[in-house]
């Protein structure tokens, strides 16, 4: 710390006592000056590497010059400091570092130095006349602040000149201040996920959390105090490993950094663009981009130093890697597996099969423009790729029950194959019945019932049926089965039976019309 002032003609007695050898103690006592003070003077004297006699012939003015006045010394160390304070700045967005740690670099580094309650207020008064808010510090890697911009740009329809409202998404790392735009088609859940994940593509990192604007694509219930965050918002967390946080209603300071970034933008970007003309978003983005970098690269009035600068001096080695594949958006269903083990999925209006031993159960669906996902408390219980055949059935024959199995197997070449163990006939007949109806599954329903006679019948009964049958042209499940209750099957041909009609239960008797 600097030594008391005292007057020019007492550093000179100083001199003279000091050149007659006195020592400081009794220079003291002669001079009635304090022994400190008068133990820095000969200090300074000494370091001047002159000896007292030459300086005793230094003139007054040259002499003062040897010991500054207090207010001089005051200057120039508070010129210094206000020096560091930029750099400090960016040292206190490091985790783990408090003003506390600076001042003892400070401390260190500078003989003339403040006190640390001294250090602290010129700290405070220099951020406040920058207009640095002290009220939250910024960590590195901690926070990525997202919202939409109030204005929108626009794009013009080339076929019809429709001026088309785009909306504007805005993402800044408040420590450093860098910042990512980008225009969207719109604010909905899919657009806003899908900026995020360009944002951290843009960044090449992700920050410990992701703080939202209560945006109603991102949060389903805003709160002061636990907001709800919506399902596909938050699994975009997990998939890349950070937390949503979003600014707390009510408290303007959460939001004062983006809020003030948005107004930077309108300058900065929006105006340029407002004096072009885009036909397309892919273009405007383009654009945007160009004027993106300038943005970044432009010198901060409280740092000196630009925005990717400082992301790059002392940020950018603080984020969490980013993963293999960027997220893919998921839609959320529940539904009740179907008696034939499905489940519903009503976007395609198609069915997904899962294990048996689930029917009845409900589950929840997830699902990406790639695969359907169906979860029962929380545990996946099918993964299929996903189809946009309407009304199709997606299957897996593992979930499936061996009479489910069996129903998934019937085709006309099924019913063929089994017919013919039965006899030329029979698969003859059962393939014409088949073909005959506008709904083969119809067709397969009494083909199974034709075969199911082998349990009553013998295999030449029921060929010998179908060979009758088949000279009438007529095929019905019904037809096989009166024909052998009531031994049509039997009876001898005769040379007029092929015009005959066989008997069945439907047929009246001559009785009937008397």
């Amino acid at each position: 710390m600097a030594a008391k002032q005292i007057d020019i003609m007492k550093i000179k007695q100083l001199l003279l006592l000091k050149s007659k050898g006195v020592s400081n103690r009794k220079i003291a006592r002669e001079t009635s000056v304090d022994r400190n003070t008068v133990n820095e003077y000969v200090s300074k004297l000494q370091s001047s590497e002159k000896s007292y006699a030459t300086l005793l012939k230094l003139s007054e003015i040259e002499l003062q010059r040897l010991f500054p006045s207090k207010e001089a010394i005051d200057k120039e160390r508070y010129e210094n400091l206000l020096t560091l304070f930029p750099g400090y700045l960016n040292e206190l967005k490091k985790p783990g570092c408090t003003r506390l740690t600076l001042w003892h670099t400070y401390q260190n580094e500078h003989k003339e130095h403040y006190s640390y309650s001294q250090f602290c207020l010129l700290f405070s008064n220099w951020q406040d006349s920058k207009k640095i808010s002290g009220k939250l510090t910024h960590i590195a890697g901690d926070k990525l602040y997202i919202d939409y911009t109030g204005k929108k740009l626009h794009v013009v329809d080339k076929t019809t000149g429709e001026i088309q409202d785009v909306e504007v998404f805005v993402a800044i790392l408040p420590a450093s201040q860098y910042t990512y735009v980008e225009a969207s088609r719109d604010q909905t859940r899919e657009s806003l996920v899908k900026s995020v994940s360009n944002a951290l593509s843009w960044i090449g990192g992700v920050p410990q959390s992701i703080v939202p604007d209560n945006l109603k694509s991102a949060v389903t219930k805003s709160s002061k105090y636990e907001p709800v965050i919506n399902k596909t918002f938050r699994d975009m967390g997990d998939h890349y490993g950070c937390v949503i946080n979003p600014t707390r209603a009510y408290s303007p300071q959460d939001k004062a950094l983006v809020e003030s970034a948005v107004k930077l933008v309108y300058q900065r970007i929006f105006y340029p663009l407002s004096k072009m003309t885009f036909f397309s978003l892919k273009d405007l983005n383009e654009q945007i981009q160009i004027l993106l970098k300038k943005y970044n690269d432009f010198l901060l009035q409280t740092t000196g130093v630009s925005r990717y600068k400082q992301f790059i001096d002392f940020e950018k080695e603080l984020l969490l890697p980013l993963p293999a594949e960027p997220y893919v958006v998921k839609h959320y269903n529940r539904a009740k597996v179907q008696k034939m083990g499905y489940v519903y999925l009503n976007e395609q209006k198609n069915y997904y099969s899962v294990p048996y031993r689930f029917i009845g159960k409900q589950v929840e669906i997830q699902h990406t423009t790639d695969t359907v996902e169906v979860f029962y408390n929380k545990e996946r219980i099918a993964l299929h790729p996903k189809s946009y055949k309407k009304g199709g059935y997606t299957t897996n024959n593992e979930h499936l029950s061996s009479t489910h199995k069996f129903v998934q197997e019937w085709s006309k070449e099924f019913f063929v194959k089994k017919a013919a163990l039965v006899g030329l006939n029979t698969a003859e007949y059962i393939a014409k019945l088949i073909d005959r109806q506008q709904y083969p599954e119809i067709g397969y329903k009494q083909s199974l019932g034709i075969l199911s006679l082998k349990k009553y019948y013998s295999y030449f009964r029921i060929e010998t049926a179908c060979k009758k049958a088949l000279k009438h042209d007529r095929y019905a499940y019904s037809i096989i089965k009166n024909m052998l209750k009531n031994n049509a099957d039997l009876e001898q041909e005769s040379p007029s039976d092929e015009h005959d009609i066989s008997p069945h239960e439907n047929l009246r008797k001559a009785g009937t019309y008397r």
